[in-house]
């Protein structure tokens, strides 16, 4: 047998109560042990220290072509919520960048603005001379100066989109926020990223998630969207050149309104794209928006805002039970969006109608959850439907606290991430980020499923009481759930659950060494990776 290519030693083990050792050997892990395992003249030995030694983690939820391209671009998404500091940040972005058609960016909170919502009249006077248009941190707003607005043909008269809402004042006129697919209407219009951008944002995004120990991922979003190209044939070229370093599933976007005929285009890109480490065997089906801009279809009306109504269903339920079963019957998995409670019963019965019982060969799933009647928690378990969270999320922030919760209500405050409940009746977890609506720091969203609160690194949970009051406490979940949910969970989701997930002799040797022991539950949210490593290559080094 041939010597190890490393042994990491003095580590503490996931999954290993006794172990302090682990030898890897070319792509695979080929030993466990209490005691030092031998290394020959070549092996590499890592001391960790007392340090942990994790599985490599699986984001099952991730968008990392928009996350590497804000990255690379006019940022607010790690800024302190001050007008003044957004306004600073964009216009040097615009100072340093005086030949761009169009300011464009990412990141920006609402709660930071007086009202909840930015306006046209504010991005005037930070960029009067062109074009700029700027997408929330979450991906469901856009905010658009008045000459972003003229150039869409957007005026005080122009209608709403399907699926989509022009925001007025109250005198009718439009401020300049655009919610869901109405902004389209203006991101439709941004210059297209060159095709060398649009590579380095994907091996920026993927440098950034390798360097937080993320070593596979889900990509929820393949397809032409908020503006941007479809990022599926940057991860075949990837793949074929063997810079994708990641494994990564990728779900195909299903366009509402195309039908089913978008099923053999599908078919074919699954095809193409089973690459290297890429594979795209998935489809995302978006079925409502968010409940802060009051898009998240309820089973009951909005509390305190009449006029919304009880949100929006993008897909008639019965042609998602159709969409569903065409899906199915080809053997694609179904990732799904809803956050209210409506919508995540319409997911559910039309994954009922399609495939029986049970879902579980395919690894179905829903993703977000914000709010789910009590009736259906126990149908996760039933169908073998996958809870997708987004943990970080699960929190008072000031945006939750000063605009969400009023929408919700005291009668569904309660069913907010229910993430305790559905863990209680049996739901499979999968873990995701949904970066770069927020941060895909694993340690950061493992600290708030275990808190409910934020944790103390996270610039966004800079006002107190979301570090201080946790939110619902009664649905947090175990610091050992949630690792395994965050790593055998989501791998279990990508159908990578035999080789990746779990620290095994002969598994493939995907692994994260931190920088402190974290096991004992303790100083965790603030641990780094100083080694990440992907099939027994280290694509993440600090040590």
């Amino acid at each position: 047998m041939s010597d190890p290519t490393t042994v990491v030693v003095n580590a503490e083990v996931l999954g290993h109560p006794h172990a302090t050792s682990v030898a890897v050997t070319g792509e695979r892990i080929t030993g466990i042990s209490a005691e030092p395992i031998a290394a020959g003249r070549h092996t590499e030995v890592i001391d960790a220290q007392g340090a942990t030694l994790l599985p490599g983690f699986v984001d099952a939820h991730v968008h990392p072509f928009p996350g590497g391209l804000q990255l690379l671009g006019c940022d607010l998404s790690d800024l302190r919520h001050s007008v003044e500091i957004y306004a600073a940040t964009i216009r040097r972005y615009a100072d340093d960048h005086p030949d761009a058609e169009w300011i464009s960016g990412t990141g920006w909170y609402g709660d930071t603005f007086p009202g909840g919502l930015p306006t046209a009249a504010l991005l005037d006077a930070i960029v009067p001379d062109r074009p700029a248009v700027l997408v929330s941190h979450d991906g469901h707003g856009v905010w658009a100066n008045t000459r972003a607005l003229e150039l869409a043909g957007i005026d005080d008269r122009t209608p709403d989109p399907a699926n989509g809402r022009i925001n007025r004042d109250a005198d009718g006129r439009a401020t300049g926020v655009l919610v869901e697919r109405a902004g389209d209407l203006v991101t439709d219009l941004l210059p297209a990223p060159t095709p060398e951008l649009a590579e380095q944002a994907l091996l920026e995004a993927q440098r950034y998630l390798h360097s937080l120990g993320v070593t596979s991922w889900q990509d929820a979003c393949l397809g032409p969207l908020f503006g941007l190209p479809d990022p599926f044939p940057l991860y075949v070229a990837l793949a074929e050149r063997g810079e994708l370093t990641a494994r990564v599933v990728g779900a195909q976007w299903w366009e509402p309104g195309e039908g089913l005929d978008q099923v053999e285009r599908m078919l074919d890109r699954r095809t193409k794209g089973a690459v290297g480490r890429f594979r795209a065997t998935a489809v995302k089906v978006m079925q409502d928006g968010i409940c802060e801009n009051c898009t998240g279809a309820m089973l009951s009306p909005y509390s305190g805002n009449p006029g919304h109504g009880t949100g929006l269903s993008f897909i008639d339920p019965e042609e998602l039970k159709a969409v569903a079963r065409a899906l199915t019957t080809e053997g694609f998995q179904i990732h799904l969006h809803a956050v209210g409670d409506r919508a995540v019963r319409e997911c559910l019965d039309a994954l009922e109608a399609a495939y029986g019982p049970t879902s579980e060969d395919l690894r179905h799933q829903i993703a977000h959850l914000d709010v789910v009647d009590p009736a259906d928690v126990p149908r996760f378990a039933q169908l073998g439907v996958m809870a997708n969270l987004q943990a970080l999320w699960a929190r008072r922030d000031a945006e939750i606290v000063e605009r969400k919760l009023p929408l919700l209500g005291p009668e569904r405050e309660h069913l907010h991430f229910p993430f305790g409940d559905l863990h209680r009746a049996g739901a499979r977890f999968a873990m995701g980020s949904d970066w770069p609506v927020t941060s895909p720091n694993p340690l950061w969203a493992v600290h708030t499923a275990v808190t409910r609160t934020a944790p103390p690194e996270d610039p966004h949970g800079y006002a107190g009481a979301e570090r201080a009051e946790p939110l619902e406490p009664g649905q947090a979940l175990s610091f050992e759930t949630v690792l395994r949910a965050y790593t055998a969970g989501s791998a279990y989701a990508n159908g990578i659950e035999a080789e990746v997930g779990t620290i095994e002799v002969g598994k493939l040797a995907d692994l994260v060494l931190l920088d402190r022991p974290i096991l004992a539950g303790r100083d965790y949210s603030g641990a780094l990776p100083v080694l990440t490593m992907v099939g027994g290559d280290a694509v993440h080094r600090t040590l």
